[in-house]
């Protein structure tokens, strides 16, 4: 049975919500008349920060991590090791590497993983870019930090084969991580010692 909305109004900011990830039409209803409580300048805070963010918001040029402007902090700090660089699916995989404090190279987003059963292929991820910026030859070592999922292994695979010609060292975070798991949901200190005890790609 449908739900009835007493508003049409209530009716689309609810529609809007629900489409959130692990949002529910009643979580979504929740939020939605948690915001009409508030006082109208809350309700706008909110508003205007999603609008700013999808406006501004911006890619790093070098990393194609999030950032508010041309260059990330991470890239742009001089203190980080240039000669490393991490590569991770997403912006999460970042975030959670940064928290363990136990890596101070730069990194590399792809913004996705090889996956054909859902049609991403390499040329729509960031391989390329990261072929390119190993080929400058300023470059050391790539760790490949890929949640270890079928698809993750696939990406490393891929890339490997794609930097081996380039005689970049290719290392892979330890198994610590369970086989099968989310890097942004592993626990930090389990992340950071396999950041620590990474191993070459063979």
């Amino acid at each position: 049975m449908n739900q009835q909305y007493p508003s049409q109004l209530l009716e689309r900011a609810v529609g809007e919500f629900a489409r959130l990830p692990g949002i529910g039409r009643k979580t979504a209803l929740r939020l939605v008349l948690h915001l009409l409580r508030q006082d109208s300048e809350t309700a706008l805070q909110l508003a205007d920060a999603i609008r700013t963010l999808r406006i501004e918001v911006k890619r790093c040029r070098v990393c194609h991590n999030i950032s508010d402007a041309e260059l990330c902090p991470i890239c742009g700090n001089p203190r980080r090791d240039s000669s490393t660089v991490c590569v991770v699916e997403n912006v999460q995989d970042v975030m959670a590497i940064e928290n363990t404090q136990q890596y101070q190279g730069l990194y590399h987003v792809l913004g996705g993983v090889i996956s054909p059963m859902d049609g991403i292929g390499p040329s729509d991820i960031e391989i390329d870019s990261l072929v390119e910026r190993v080929s400058q030859g300023l470059i050391g070592e790539v760790i490949l930090a890929l949640s270890p999922t079928m698809e993750g292994d696939a990406t490393n695979f891929y890339i490997n084969r794609k930097l081996k010609p380039l005689g970049v060292s290719v290392s892979v975070i330890a198994r610590g991580i369970a086989v099968g798991n989310e890097l942004e949901y592993t626990d930090e200190v389990t992340l950071g010692r396999s950041i620590l005890n990474r191993t070459p790609f063979e």
